[in-house]
């Protein structure tokens, strides 16, 4: 059997394991105790909160894509290193009212041939984007170095002049906050990056930042970077944003903060609380700084949270992130409950 066979295996097994609630037993091909562990608790705690929403599952879709196929040694074993790019649907309903969760992740599988011509899954690396910042990445930190950091007079509700002439997309000239404008942003552009943004390796605040602004949210105009809520683009070399636009961290801190007008929002103690174009902030190390970003889209049969986010690519996904390689026992969420005027 070729390798690819034994991928193709492992995805038919998994996607019936969780359309149809079967024991796990796609781990069985796998040689990676510590996968198996992970995977094994993401499992049980998915299966845990199923339970508590009452759902029903309805199907679920796994369409696998093969990228990055590279040669390489595993132990002194002959081997390759492919990634795998998993786009998941899933339906269920709950409370007699069905839903379709779409979800894109990516993962790095290691296969080798300890034995004649039998190809085994040696190791398993789910790539876990939600627990990166954006300071992550060399290219982000040295732009950020080299900005400018002279003080100038805010300019909120600034938004159509630092555009571009050819800007298409409603500017967030309105007076009131436009929810459904940003669940058709946010539904159009989930697995679609808008060229008209930078898209970072890590963008989820960068995208749930262009809903808001989608929905009518004035932008804080400053041009210094920790100051304000603001996007420019790129001007030459240098990229124009706030931290508060791109940082998943400085967005909810802005977002959480009093101010008498522009974009507010109140905290709230229940996601119950939140409708379409409301905001969760995750801190899944429970250290006080957050990681992630999701935007409210819509909500389920029971009246809770789905989100949209990027990063991990995701539409009408449960908001608690509880099936996520992110997610620990440490995990707080912020619910922003966004002001309807600005």
């Amino acid at each position: 059997m070729e390798w690819k066979s034994v991928i193709y295996e492992y995805i038919s097994r998994l996607t019936q394991c969780e359309a149809e609630n079967k024991q796990p037993y796609h781990l069985e091909m796998i040689a990676d105790p510590r996968f198996k562990q992970i995977e094994l608790e993401r499992l049980h705690r998915t299966k845990l909160r199923n339970q508590e929403r009452g759902v029903r599952s309805l199907g679920v879709e796994i369409r696998l894509i093969l990228r990055n196929e590279e040669e390489n040694e595993h132990n002194h074993k002959q081997g390759v290193r492919v990634e795998l790019m998993l786009k998941r649907t899933w339906s269920y309903s709950v409370r007699a009212r069905e839903h379709a969760e779409e979800k894109i992740e990516h993962l790095y599988f290691t296969l080798v041939q300890p034995f004649g011509d039998e190809w085994v899954i040696m190791l398993i690396e789910p790539v876990i984007p939600e627990k990166r910042t954006i300071e992550d990445d060399p290219a982000i930190v040295s732009s950020i170095n080299v900005m400018a950091r002279r003080l100038v007079r805010s300019m909120p509700y600034l938004n159509a002049e630092i555009f571009d002439q050819g800007h298409s997309f409603a500017l967030g000239r309105a007076a009131s906050y436009q929810r459904d404008a940003v669940k058709a942003y946010a539904d159009k552009h989930w697995n679609d990056p808008n060229p008209q943004f930078l898209h970072f390796a890590v963008d989820c605040t960068n995208y749930v930042s262009q809903c808001l602004y989608a929905g009518g949210a004035p932008m804080d105009y400053t041009e210094v970077r920790d100051a304000g809520w603001w996007y420019r683009g790129k001007q030459g070399t240098q990229e124009g944003w706030s931290y508060s636009w791109s940082v998943a961290n400085s967005f909810c801190q802005y977002l959480s903060s009093p101010r008498r007008n522009g974009l507010r929002a109140d905290i709230v103690t229940a996601p119950s609380e939140l409708t379409i174009g409301d905001v969760i902030c995750y801190d899944f190390n429970g250290d006080g700084r957050f990681q992630h970003s999701t935007i409210v889209t819509g909500t389920d049969g029971a009246g809770m949270p789905l989100v949209n986010a990027h990063t991990t690519d995701c539409k009408a996904r449960y908001w608690d992130y509880r099936d996520s390689y992110a997610w620990t026992e440490r995990t707080v969420y912020r619910f922003l409950r966004i002001k309807d005027r600005f």
